[in-house]
């Protein structure tokens, strides 16, 4: 066997062993570290994976949507909108789409109304998994909604939409568009919005300038400003958790400068009598650095399993409120397991790094102390 690995295994060896010594002091390091890296990995992984949860869902929505907008707010799509834009190259596709919100003060909600793409019956509703459990509905059974004008309708659940779209459709509420159009007292013609495609997906940002040259009240809204948007509300509610946290990161940090301003009595005294029996300054080094880096490591890798059984197999129990940010209707879904090799390598090095190098200081300042001056301090 080649003498250098010969020799890093016999120190790993003596490093396990006087860890052991120690093992109430150690253990009780471990636990404290190994819990900083659970919480700060477990907002880590959460967060990205609800990132690859809303690309995913959001891939299949249109490139651009058009609003009309009247004294600066969002309104209806009058008749002919659709006809101007068909003159417009580069649209593949145009759609109206009829949707609006609802609130329900029996649950003290609100849902979201939409006719589909598919034909439903007049009558007849398609729900939200949330919606049914908060309402106790299933397919047969009938409920009322009371319209902003006052009139009281009755429809009958048709279907429940399926658990695993939860994540989009726990507050939806599909519904024919006479239906629609009956309840929210739409003008026949008139729409939401309007769903564009575009032919060349090079060409999204030319076409939304195009809409907004020939439709001075329009206002284009492209897929990726919608991306951005939903990056920056998981940013932002993972800056509010990590924030609240900042008292957890400090503590480490104290962890960091404890070690880093000296050794206890007892590690000098072993690192004396190291020196005396004809230990070199760098094997003391070297079997110190060995300690950090098995105590950072293990904490690392025990923290960070945890997060991730924590957040994709109990779906994130510490954190859904906060980071979900559904305020009455919250979905019940398990996430696809997502690791992002960046944030893993900088969750690395912010814990494990800092903490080995602190390690080495006092050790350093020992080892190359005169042995008995050191077993005397």
């Amino acid at each position: 066997m080649n003498p250098w690995i010969e020799k890093q295994r016999s120190l790993i060896d003596f490093t396990l062993a006087s860890l052991a010594r120690r093992k109430t002091r150690n253990l009780g390091l471990l636990a404290v570290y190994g819990l900083l890296v659970f919480v700060l990995a477990s907002v880590m992984l959460f967060v990205h994976a609800l990132r690859q949860e809303a690309t995913a869902i959001l891939d299949g929505t249109p490139e651009v949507i058009l609003q009309r907008m009247v004294a600066g707010r969002h309104d209806l799509i009058p008749p002919g909108y659709l006809e101007r834009i068909g003159r417009i190259r580069g649209v593949q596709a145009k759609e109206g789409r009829l949707w609006g919100y609802y609130y329900d003060p029996v649950v003290k909600a609100n849902y979201t109304f939409m006719v589909p793409g598919h034909e439903i019956a007049p009558g007849t509703l398609h729900i939200g998994p949330g919606l049914a459990r908060e309402r106790g509905l299933a397919p047969g059974n009938t409920v009322s909604f009371r319209s902003y004008s006052g009139r009281l309708f009755a429809f009958t659940v048709g279907a429940v939409l399926p658990q695993k779209s939860e994540l989009a459709s726990a507050d939806l509420v599909l519904l024919s568009e006479q239906d629609f159009r009956a309840f929210f007292e739409y003008p026949a013609g008139h729409y939401t919005d309007i769903a564009l495609s575009v032919a060349n997906p090079q060409e999204v940002r030319t076409v939304a300038a195009k809409l907004a040259n020939a439709l001075p009240d329009s206002r284009p809204i492209l897929r990726e400003e919608v991306l951005r948007t939903y990056a920056s509300i998981f940013d932002w509610r993972e800056g509010i958790v990590l924030t609240v946290l900042a008292g957890a990161l400090f503590a480490f940090a104290i962890l960091a400068w404890d070690k880093a301003s000296g050794l206890s009595a007892e590690e000098k005294r072993e690192i004396g009598i190291l020196k005396a029996i004809g230990w070199e300054t760098g094997d003391v080094i070297k079997m110190k650095f060995w300690e950090g880096t098995l105590v950072s490591l293990a904490a690392f890798l025990l923290g960070y399993v945890g997060a991730y059984l924590h957040v994709f197999r109990f779906d994130a129990a510490l954190f859904e409120p906060v980071l979900k940010g559904w305020a009455v209707l919250y979905p019940r879904f398990s996430l696809t397991p997502a690791i992002d090799g960046l944030a893993v390598a900088t969750l690395f090095f912010f814990t494990v790094v800092p903490y080995t190098a602190a390690v080495l200081v006092p050790i350093w300042r020992a080892a190359t102390t005169d042995p008995d001056a050191v077993m005397r301090a």
